[in-house]
């Protein structure tokens, strides 16, 4: 993924109900920061030249994480999505990271059923904690 993918990753973003958008992280200049930080590790999927799936997928130099994965509903369960997932593994694993991370949130019922289905360990014994430093990064969710 480049910054010259953004419009077509932000067209799938907003047609995917339930979607949370930042205002300002998920901007055209927020993408483009993260994959400046990251130029190897994000994936988009293209089906007769439309994004039809992507992963923003970095690291801090020890753990990789996965953010805003998603495929476009009438393109699921053909293998896009866990054909991304494991290019972002390998791009993490040649820049020498060895775990990786993600968070769902507790009612996306698809979400949740691929990351079982593709082998992922649902983690109980730990309690996810935010701070919001820039109250202007308004979160919109996808009705």
């Amino acid at each position: 993924m480049t910054a010259d993918d953004y419009e077509g990753v932000a067209g799938l973003w907003h047609t995917i109900k339930g979607f949370a958008i930042r205002s300002i992280d998920d901007s055209y200049e927020g993408v483009a920061k993260f994959l400046r930080r990251n130029p190897t590790t994000s994936v988009v999927a293209r089906y007769k030249g439309e994004v039809v799936g992507a992963i923003l997928c970095g690291h801090d130099g020890r753990r990789g994480c996965l953010y805003h994965v998603c495929v476009r509903e009438d393109m699921r369960r053909k293998g896009i999505g866990k054909a991304m997932v494991v290019k972002c593994m390998e791009a993490l694993k040649a820049e020498e990271i060895s775990k990786v991370s993600l968070i769902a949130f507790t009612k996306n019922d698809v979400g949740n059923a691929f990351w079982k289905e593709i082998g992922w360990t649902e983690r109980l014994d730990l309690n996810y904690y935010d701070f919001t430093l820039n109250t202007e990064n308004i979160v919109r969710f996808n009705s």
